[in-house]
């Protein structure tokens, strides 16, 4: 009886996964057919904000990426530290030994931003830093981020033209958001959750912007946003307390009557060589985040785990020769959404050379998931937190 029911079950569910999988393949030749912006005459004044906590290897080619823009103007890297004693900050003095000031084109400073505004360290950092910014654009990355050399004009771009919305209202562009890459280091940890963002990640981005026919969230890898779109969202003062702050900027954007865009220019995030320990820890701690801020589309991702359920559909027909054929076709599926948009869309080779490591992660990813319903604790930054509603408390 119970073995009919799971057989039941897991074959519904296996075939929704299958409507998934067709349906990210469909919004990736959306999002690829989509004309975006030339980054032609639009060339603002920007101040790129980079809050800092602790030094990782390749942070400083990251940073040095954002100093050889080919970009007509002028840009400013603010750099903000809770205590000079952060081990960033001999990182950015030696950045600005090498890239000295440019008057009309370049600056680079470090900012000490003492105040503690709130549980989320990132977000009180970005609001002391942002009040010292000259420009009225502003772009939040995380420090890891590796920027091409077209990067501010790509994502600056569409802020230059209105945007259509769902309901057919031109909208004027409030924030840009970008797609992003993770560069694996070493350990089976960091290649799967790089092999994540590219074959799990990505495709329910582009599937959430096929199905709303809008972005309504944005990225951490790239916030860009307009001053006067984040002063109508409440400004970066509504999420010292949040954990998924860029998820909730983009939401908060797109709630006061602004597009959010999502850039067809690509960025590299450097992934830490985690242990499978600390695999599991940052894998729960996103799964949460994304289970506060979006609880109906949080649901709807056990659809995703197409082949981990067409597995457990084999053992419990006693692998018939139509679970068999079921998990074939989930498989090709799921390989075929694998390579269309990590390799095809976001140009990311890891993903053929780690390809047997996908069923392993999809696995995992299931486990995550089923497991973040247990809780609602969270460790970030060697700190422990209680998640409510999409904000930090203390326990």
């Amino acid at each position: 009886m119970f073995a009919s029911i799971v057989v039941s079950v897991t074959t519904i569910v296996t075939f929704c996964s299958l409507f998934y999988f067709m349906a990210a393949l469909w919004s990736a030749r959306g999002f690829l057919r989509r004309r975006m912006p030339a980054p032609a005459d639009f060339a603002p004044g920007v101040s790129i904000l980079k809050p800092l906590k602790g030094f990782d290897p390749g942070m400083y080619e990251a940073f040095a990426s954002h100093c050889r823009q080919q970009y007509a103007g002028e840009y400013e890297l603010l750099f903000g530290v809770s205590s000079l004693d952060d081990p960033a900050v001999a990182a950015v003095y030696r950045l600005q030994a090498e890239f000295p000031d440019e008057p009309g084109r370049r600056s680079i400073r470090l900012i000490v931003c003492p105040e503690k505004l709130g549980l989320n360290g990132k977000i009180s950092n970005t609001i002391q830093m942002a009040a010292q910014a000259r420009f009225d654009y502003l772009i939040l990355n995380d420090s890891d981020i590796h920027a091409s050399p077209r990067y501010l004009a790509r994502v600056l771009a569409p802020f230059a033209a209105l945007e259509p919305s769902r309901s057919g209202v031109n909208k004027p562009v409030g924030l840009v958001t970008a797609p992003y890459r993770g560069i694996a280091h070493g350990t089976i940890g960091s290649k799967m959750e790089a092999l994540g963002i590219s074959t799990d990640f990505f495709p329910g981005v582009l599937t959430a912007l096929m199905l709303d026919r809008e972005i309504r969230f944005g990225l951490g890898s790239t916030l860009a946003v307009s001053r006067a779109a984040l002063d109508a969202s409440g400004g970066f003062q509504a999420l010292v307390d949040s954990l998924a702050d860029d998820y909730q900027l983009g939401l908060n954007v797109s709630n006061a009557g602004y597009a959010v865009v999502l850039s067809r220019e690509i960025v590299d995030t450097s992934v830490p060589a985690y242990s499978l320990t600390g695999f599991f820890s940052h894998q729960l701690r996103w799964a949460r985040a994304v289970r506060d801020s979006r609880k109906l589309g949080y649901l709807g991702l056990i659809f995703t785990y197409g082949v981990p359920l067409a597995v457990f559909n084999c053992i419990a027909s006693a692998f018939t020769l139509p679970s068999l054929a079921l998990l074939s076709l989930t498989l090709a599926a799921r390989l075929t959404v694998a390579l269309t948009i990590g390799v095809g869309v976001l140009r990311d080779r890891q993903v053929i050379r780690d390809l047997w490591l996908l069923p392993l992660r999809d696995f995992c990813a299931l486990w995550v998931w089923v497991w973040s319903f247990a809780a609602n604790t969270v460790t970030w930054r060697g700190e422990e937190f209680l998640l409510k509603d999409g904000k930090l408390t203390m326990p």
